[in-house]
């Protein structure tokens, strides 16, 4: 077969390995990449090509001809149409193994690291002892656009397309399919999001259209949000709405009161405040709880908290562990949320000096802070990029360790650059996106002059079972 493989043709492709995103990479002859979602390695496929460029092409399996010994039974009945998982048809210590491959690529191939010198300081990924049931958060949307499955076509039923509640097909930003069953929370968000969606729909209120602005009749209801913790006991409910309406919030209050007493508290967000909503309690204190390496942390609906809670554990251990801190150190924590990773660092830093952008984040980690009386941990709002500059550590103290858990998009440009300057003994980066991380590291050693950092240490860590997603963990040191 040759390279000239065009938009629509079929071909029969052996998969070699997993590719960014979690995709299958097959050859044809003459060494034309091609990805093929939900594709396996040791699969052979039949797949119809559907996009070509110049130095690869995409495909989708029409029929699976061989498949692979690393392939197993996926639990969920949604699996495929539903862009919540990716990877549950592959058995779950192929998974890691994959995921430690992706991110020894990363580093290599778009970090500039030596191959030898990222295997010498590659440690085994810490696996997930829990594959499912494992997140103590979950977002579910409402649209006015519902994506059917295969199944549900094929069933000849008439379905209600105008309402839907759960997540979105894969890449389908528009479209979601309405979830009565998910395996990455518990059973009791399942059955919450069940009630809830017959609660609302018996009385008429209408979802989101995506897009329009819902504040302007584009629809009430945006998302619910369902935030529970095993440790605690602890579980939020927060429904996102276009606009305030408190008659129908408070029916709905008194059903969650009635019918799921496990509740905790439950909240009302609704346009208001652009970073975090203006917030209504209509029960409980608004606030979620989780215990974490030793703290109970206090958080809002929408704050981002690490949502494997065992495994963010393991992640903290070994970040706080390749910092090497001592009562002697001053850590800055870059893009520190509510303070989680912050606390923890300080239980050994003499000293950590927190920044994030989101100022109810910062307003979470001061109170988490004094909640435990953390004395040696400070906290600062305003976007990293503008906040984290030479005349603001001369203020505040020189960091000797830094720690950084950006967003997936990675650091601002200028963070690198700001980093280098200042010069820290030890940088420990955490990031879900190996591709990111790899970018921004490739980043700070230019700053600071090539081999001014050498690379200590790798440690992945499973966050997201049944995804392709990986929690990454890579310490620098001055060289």
């Amino acid at each position: 077969m040759s390279t000239s493989v065009q938009h629509g043709d079929t071909v029969t492709l052996d998969i070699e390995k997993f590719a960014d995103e979690g995709k299958g990479l097959a050859r044809v002859r003459g060494g034309l990449v091609v990805f093929v979602p939900k594709a396996v390695p040791g699969d052979r496929v039949r797949a119809t090509v559907t996009k070509r460029a110049k130095s690869h092409a995409e495909a989708q399996t029409t029929e699976l001809l061989e498949p692979s010994a690393k392939r197993t039974e996926p639990r969920c009945r949604y699996f495929g149409a539903c862009g919540g998982c990716d990877w549950q048809h592959v058995r779950y210590r192929e998974q890691a193994r994959m995921k430690q491959q992706s991110v020894r690529e990363a580093l290599v191939h778009r970090g500039g690291f030596d191959e030898d010198t990222v295997r010498g300081a590659m440690r085994p990924i810490i696996e997930a002892e829990q594959p499912y049931l494992y997140r103590n958060t979950m977002r579910f949307d409402f649209s006015d656009a519902r994506w059917l499955t295969r199944d549900e076509i094929d069933s000849g039923e008439d379905f209600d397309t105008g309402f839907a509640l759960g997540l979105h097909a894969p890449a389908q930003p528009r479209k979601v399919l309405d979830l009565k069953e998910c395996h990455l929370q518990s059973a009791l968000s399942r059955r919450l999001v069940n009630r809830v969606r017959s609660f609302v729909k018996k009385r008429g209120w209408a979802p989101q259209d995506p897009r329009r602005d819902p504040s302007r009749g584009g629809g009430f209801l945006r998302r619910l949000v369902i935030r529970q913790s095993e440790r605690t006991g602890s579980v939020l409910v927060a429904l996102v709405t276009g606009r305030r309406d408190e008659e129908r919030m408070d029916a709905l209050a008194a059903f969650l009161q009635r019918e799921f007493p496990d509740v905790t508290t439950f909240v009302n967000v609704t346009p208001g405040d652009e970073a975090a909503g203006a917030q209504h309690v209509h029960f409980g204190d608004g606030r979620f709880r989780e215990r974490l390496g030793g703290f109970t942390f206090a958080v809002g609906p929408e704050t981002f908290f690490q949502p494997n809670t065992q495994q963010a554990e393991r992640l903290f251990e070994a970040a706080r562990e390749l910092a090497d801190l001592a009562p002697t150190v001053r850590c800055y924590d870059l893009y520190c949320g509510a303070g989680a990773l912050s606390l923890v660092a300080a239980e050994a830093a003499g000293e950590v000096v927190g920044i994030e952008g989101r100022e109810a984040s910062v307003e979470e980690a001061r109170a988490n802070a004094a909640a435990h009386d953390v004395a040696n941990a400070r906290f600062f709002s305003g976007a990293v990029e503008e906040r984290f500059t030479e005349a603001f550590a001369e203020k505040h103290g020189r960091p000797d360790v830094l720690l950084a858990d950006p967003p997936r998009a990675g650091m601002d440009e200028r963070v690198p650059e700001r980093i280098a300057a200042l010069r820290p003994e030890r940088v420990v980066y955490v990031s879900c996106d190996p591709q990111t991380q790899a970018r921004d590291l490739k980043r700070l050693r230019e700053a600071a002059g090539g081999g001014a950092y050498r690379l200590a240490a790798v440690q992945p860590v499973d966050q997201f079972p049944q995804t392709a997603h990986v929690e990454n963990v890579v310490a620098l040191r001055e060289a």
